[in-house]
């Protein structure tokens, strides 16, 4: 669905993007992350036909954006950051003249209208004007104007910026479900957003591409050594030192400062490894061995945002957090 190739875009001496490399396959739902001016925006701009690229090739579903940008514009749907509104108009009326605007027929539009309004949710105010609408529905609208016309890419700058926990929640499922039928190119800063409904990332820096993958390949490619929190009753602090660190792979076994000694709540310990190896159904066994109650083992992962740090702010291989109590039950 994307090919961009060598693809360049300078704003006098600075360099926007620079020597920028991609392919999105269609049906793929891509994260676009970066630094305030890493070059997503200006990117997405180009892919839209918005700006000319200076030099390079970007394509869409086969097709130069510089040779043919109306036949790009027909396959793109486009949410900006600034959702394109006007306050003045009734939502009906904006939807039509946005799908007017896209080339429908007038025995289009209405079925057009109908079905994009319904996919966004858009029913309860189809009869307001748009300057009575909530930030919530402001952008469902935009969304609803992205996909008025069926186009095969969506690209998203900014989708949920500005709204409440319950209106993010209802727009990542509304753009998972739009994944589920067109190719999608998300651009955010909100991290847990791209692990909610990308299938891939693309981190850029300074205009280029400096990691790709799916979130799991990421996390697992930055993940360094493997560590593991476990709390344990029926067994004393050294037994238990002693019987882990016996077990092949482990490398160190250390407790927290007043978990030397057994107590009610069992006893808890970090255990490090490689990043390579699961120790997970190791200490499940050497516990039922020696009839110890497991009563917790959880896995530190690597953040997104510790590797979006490390990749974007040259900072040192990222060290696992400590857990915190709202992490706990997080699964990344």
């Amino acid at each position: 669905m994307i090919q961009v190739e060598s693809l360049h875009k300078h704003f006098g001496t600075t360099r926007a993007v620079d020597g920028l490399d991609f392919q999105v396959a269609t049906g793929q739902v891509v994260g676009l992350l970066g630094p305030n001016g890493a070059g997503k925006t200006t990117t997405m701009k180009m892919l839209t036909c918005y700006l000319p690229p200076t030099s390079g090739v970007a394509r869409v579903g086969g097709i130069d954006v510089v040779e043919n940008p109306l036949e790009v514009r027909r396959q793109v749907g486009y949410l900006p950051e600034n959702v394109p509104l006007y306050d003045d108009m009734g939502v009906i009326d904006y939807l039509d003249f946005v799908a007017r605007a896209r080339g429908l027929s007038a025995a289009e539009r209405g079925p057009a209208i109908e079905k994009s309004a319904g996919r966004c949710g858009l029913e309860p105010v189809l009869h307001r004007n748009i300057n009575e609408l909530s930030k919530g529905f402001r952008q469902r609208l935009g969304l609803a104007q992205a996909i008025v016309h069926e186009p095969k890419l969506l690209i998203l700058d900014e989708p949920t910026t500005g709204l409440d926990p319950n209106q993010i929640v209802e727009i990542r499922a509304l753009i998972r479900e739009l994944g589920q039928e067109k190719t999608v190119v998300l651009s955010t800063h909100i991290l847990p957003e791209v692990e909610a409904v990308c299938d891939r990332v693309l981190i850029m820096h300074q205009g280029g591409i400096v990691a790709d993958g799916s979130p799991a390949e990421l996390h697992h490619r930055f993940q360094g050594a493997q560590e593991l929190d476990i709390t344990v009753s029926g067994v004393a602090a050294h037994a238990l030192k002693k019987a882990l660190s016996d077990l092949s792979g482990v490398e160190q076994v250390s407790f927290a400062e007043g978990q030397q000694a057994q107590d009610d709540d069992g006893v808890s310990c970090q255990i490090t490894a490689p990043g390579d190896v699961d120790l997970r159904a190791d200490i499940f066994g050497l516990c039922v061995d020696n009839g110890w109650v497991l009563l917790e083992q959880r896995r530190r992962v690597v953040s997104l945002e510790q590797i979006f740090r490390q990749l974007t702010r040259g900072e040192a291989a990222p060290t696992v957090p400590e857990p915190t109590e709202a992490a706990a039950g997080e699964t990344l």
